[in-house]
């Protein structure tokens, strides 16, 4: 007993200095988010809401990740600085650019999937009832809408050029012409016609008739999947739980970003478009069902790509496996913030 005292006050010494030692040494810094730029391919809107989310919530952050968003616009031009990198992910439109970075020799790949469907649509008067009446209408389409899924109706549903006027972003010769009908996307162009016709159009969005190609893709260099796909999943993962939480969480401070990034945009705008979204499934619909926001399926993208070969938009031997990756996404990843 006589031996045991003195070693515990020896011991208890011994801590205290090790303790008083421990706090006099600088704290250890916190690891250093990492820094990503992400570049979407228009002006900040509701279609780019989740990625807004992730930002302002601290998804991104919880992920790791310092993000910032560069909008695009029509001054800019944010596909062109991914592959020489500038920045380091890009929101693309729908597969057909994909598959043109293949032809072309540009190293990039679609690592997700935002958009299920693409939100194309034909708007129509009131008095069409039917995709078919379609075809005896005045269309206004753009020349990229022309040469490219205007081609597939041409092929899968018998349209013809001969009914095509251009389109130049413009609701006004469509709401003159009772016979015709314009491009638009579904979240977007209806508002306007209701705003400035005083009228609920006929939608139809082609994605539903079968132009199955996903849209709102996140685009990466394939270097960045190579030698840091730890950093590619958590910017997936970090954006898709974004999506999940802006569709059906409290979206409020990244729409007030969005203004800010877009002073054009309104409340009432915005509202339209998430409205949309839901109710066309643009975001969360088929496979996001099982497999989660942001979904691909190497069958979805193959169908997609025999559409175009057959409607000659695309040349046949195109290696579109080089084009995308499947390696991030259908984890399910955020499927418990959907709505039971």
């Amino acid at each position: 007993m006589r031996l045991r005292l003195p070693r515990l006050r020896f011991l208890s010494t011994l801590a205290a200095v090790t303790a008083l030692a421990l706090a006099a040494l600088p704290l250890a810094p916190a690891a250093a988010a990492d820094k990503v730029t992400f570049g979407t391919n228009w002006v900040a809107q509701a279609e780019h809401g989740g990625f807004y989310q992730a930002v302002v919530d601290g998804t991104y952050a919880k992920y790791g990740l310092n993000v910032t968003i560069l909008p695009g616009g029509p001054q800019a031009n944010n596909r062109l600085l991914l592959p020489v990198g500038k920045i380091d992910f890009y929101m693309g439109a729908n597969m057909l650019q994909a598959f043109s970075s293949v032809v072309e020799g540009i190293p990039t790949e679609i690592v997700a999937a935002l958009f299920q469907k693409d939100p194309q649509v034909l708007i129509a008067h009131p008095d069409v009832e039917t995709f078919e009446q379609l075809k005896t209408r005045t269309l206004f389409i753009s020349k990229e809408g022309l040469a490219s899924y205007y081609q597939w109706l041409v092929a899968d549903y018998g349209f013809s050029e001969n009914q095509v006027k251009p389109y130049t972003f413009n609701a006004a010769p469509f709401l003159v012409d009772k016979n015709s009908a314009m491009q638009g996307y579904v979240t977007s162009e209806p508002y306007a016609v209701e705003q400035q016709g005083g009228f609920v159009p006929k939608l139809f969005l082609l994605a539903d008739y079968g132009f199955d190609t996903y849209a709102t893709t996140i685009e990466t260099r394939t270097e960045l999947v190579k030698q840091n796909p730890d950093l590619v999943q958590r910017f997936v993962d970090a954006s898709i739980i974004g999506w999940y939480n802006y569709l059906y969480g409290d979206n409020t401070k990244a729409n007030a970003l969005i203004k800010q990034d877009n002073p054009e945009m309104t409340d009432a705008m915005i509202a339209f478009s998430i409205a949309k979204m839901k109710e066309y499934g643009i975001v969360d619909s088929g496979d996001t069902t099982t497999l989660g926001i942001g979904a691909m399926t190497d069958a979805r993208i193959k169908s997609f790509y025999d559409k175009m070969v057959q409607a000659k938009v695309l040349k046949p031997g195109i290696e579109i496996a080089r084009s995308y990756t499947t390696q991030f996404v259908n984890k399910g990843v955020g499927k418990e913030l959907a709505p039971k």
